[in-house]
């Protein structure tokens, strides 16, 4: 069975682009383990399950899964985490990433360790893309350097935080994914013309944003060769 790790913010992850993935390789087959930094069940970014924001429907079915799903429930810890058990390795976006999941050894290792790999694949959503810009292979080189990537970009962030680049929240933002990015050396295009983005360069899959989320999930499956209809 092909089975997949969804490593998810404590601080705070955007429900759509964990759900959405999450229960399209459940639906495949896939068997799925989620883990947080510390074990405790991830928090949701409020505004990600807000009507206003993201619409009735997709409000309700994400919170559905958040409170219900018994992997988002009971996670484990990132460090307890072995990149050689699963085939795939998901990080799902969400500001809160920037704060935990980017800054995290053991999910930098992960990934790392995901892709240097023959075998595993990483899919890296929205902020998540911010981990490749702190990350680094067995040799000491970034692994984005050179790669082909896209992400949330500088235009969209410039919409959320304030000149002193708090967020509506008041927490300060500590960086912007695609400078951070781009400084690691990677090949940026957030592809802003396009209703979606998502990127494949080798083993890394990369998603621009929430509405990219259901493209996102299908080209895991692709990669995988699965059939997403199983």
């Amino acid at each position: 069975m092909t089975t997949a790790l969804f490593v998810v913010s404590e601080e705070g992850y955007w429900g759509e682009e964990c759900i959405e993935p999450l229960t399209s390789l459940s639906d495949a087959s896939v068997d799925v383990t989620v883990a947080t930094p510390s074990g405790d069940p991830p928090e949701i970014d409020e505004r990600s399950v807000d009507p206003d924001e993201v619409g009735e429907e997709t409000a309700e079915h994400v919170m559905d899964v958040h409170e219900n799903d018994d992997r988002l429930n009971d996670p484990i810890p990132v460090a307890a985490a072995d990149a050689d058990d699963y085939d795939t390795v998901v990080f799902p976006g969400g500001h809160g990433t920037e704060w935990d999941i980017n800054q995290d050894n053991h999910a930098r290792t992960l990934l790392a360790e995901t892709v240097a790999g023959d075998d595993g694949t990483a899919l890296v959503v929205c902020h998540a893309v911010g981990i490749l810009g702190f990350t680094w292979d067995e040799s000491g080189e970034r692994i984005v350097d050179g790669r082909d990537v896209t992400g949330f970009p500088n235009e969209w962030e410039e919409g959320i935080v304030d000149d002193h680049d708090r967020m509506p929240d008041g927490r300060k933002l500590p960086y912007w994914v695609e400078d951070e990015v781009r400084a690691a050396g990677a090949n940026w295009d957030a592809e802003l013309d396009a209703d979606t983005s998502v990127t494949v360069d080798g083993d890394l899959v990369t998603a621009r944003g929430p509405g990219s989320s259901a493209a996102a999930a299908e080209t895991l499956l692709d990669e995988l060769d699965i059939d997403g209809s199983d």
